[in-house]
């Protein structure tokens, strides 16, 4: 046993949660012939079979169970020992690990390059992924903060609004409903849609304003990615209702026009969460109070910045 590394231990507890040789060794950034080896040489070192393959998935033994428990453990130590050491550091070093939502990127690297300005010696590791993933590591309690738009209601998590998401209808700048005012959301309901995959914040919000007002979301084209809804938008696809930050970086000659329609912007929050047990390093707790302190003053330039780039956008239309 004396022969086990840590960084076996880090492949196997990769192998066992993704439960594929192939993901675990994306997930490491490794290839998969070196999780093959780290795991040959763990299964030796402990001397019993740590997996059994029940058609293409592995399943831990008894053993493989046992092995993981420690190895989550040490895991742990080490996290609080980080910790520990940060807090004697100070803020001189450390690290700050995010997870946040697709949409969020649009103004999050905004408020870290800020951030990292006054803690330069903070080493900043970003994960932008989809809300189901992001869920997914906050379950694994891989990452210090997360940052996402709609909160799960089944996961025991401490959570702050730092920063308001209007979610607003967007259509091409010569769209004929770009220069009307006060749209009934009926008339925007007849508009084909193109919206974000089933299960996304912004689809699920979108969903409920619609069903709350009795009104029928005609969905054309769902696709995964804001900045493609976005070019299909400017190429007469259709309409969407996403948040204003996806706008955030159109500038004046942009294509794209917020519809004024009734009942809308849609007003909602960011949240920053982590689980409702874990101790926060001195660093992740300062980057919480820098967002709750901060975001206020972000959400006011983003929005004066988008506000003059659809006034422009209009007069031109003129």
């Amino acid at each position: 046993m004396k022969h086990i590394t840590l960084h076996q231990l880090e492949v196997f507890e990769a192998l066992a949660r993704s439960g594929s040789f192939t993901r675990a060794a994306e997930e490491l950034f490794l290839t998969q012939p070196t999780v093959s080896q780290q795991i040959k040489q763990l299964t030796k070192a402990v001397g019993l079979p740590l997996f059994e393959v029940v058609g293409k998935r592995l399943y831990l033994t008894d053993a493989g169970k046992e092995v993981l428990t420690v190895s989550q453990g040490i895991t742990d130590r080490l996290s609080q020992l980080e910790m520990t050491l940060a807090d004697f550091k100070g803020l001189k070093q450390g690290n700050l690990r995010l997870a946040v939502t697709t949409t969020a990127k649009y103004f999050v690297p905004r408020l870290l390059g800020a951030f990292r300005q006054s803690y330069p010696g903070i080493k900043i590791f970003l994960k932008v992924t989809n809300r189901q993933r992001l869920l997914e590591r906050l379950t694994e309690n891989r990452d210090d903060l997360y940052i996402l738009g709609q909160l799960p209601s089944n996961l025991d998590i401490n959570l702050c609004p730092f920063l308001e998401n209007p979610l607003v209808a967007i259509a091409p700048h010569n769209h004929p409903l770009a220069q009307e005012k006060n749209i009934p959301l009926q008339r925007l309901a007849e508009e084909p849609f193109i919206m974000r995959e089933s299960g996304s914040g912004t689809r699920m919000a979108v969903e409920n304003f619609f069903a709350q007002n009795k009104a029928t979301l005609k969905v054309e084209m769902e696709i995964g990615s804001n900045e493609a809804i976005k070019h299909a938008i400017v190429g007469g696809l259709g309409v969407s209702i996403l948040s204003r930050y996806v706008l955030a970086l159109e500038g004046a000659k942009g294509p794209l026009s917020i519809l004024d329609v009734e009942g809308l912007p849609l007003q909602l929050h960011w949240y920053v969460v982590y689980p409702a047990t874990k101790q926060l390093s001195i660093v992740a707790r300062t980057f919480l109070e820098y967002l709750l302190d901060e975001g206020k003053f972000l959400a006011a330039q983003v929005d004066l910045d988008i506000r003059n780039s659809n006034e422009t956008s209009t007069t031109r239309q003129k």
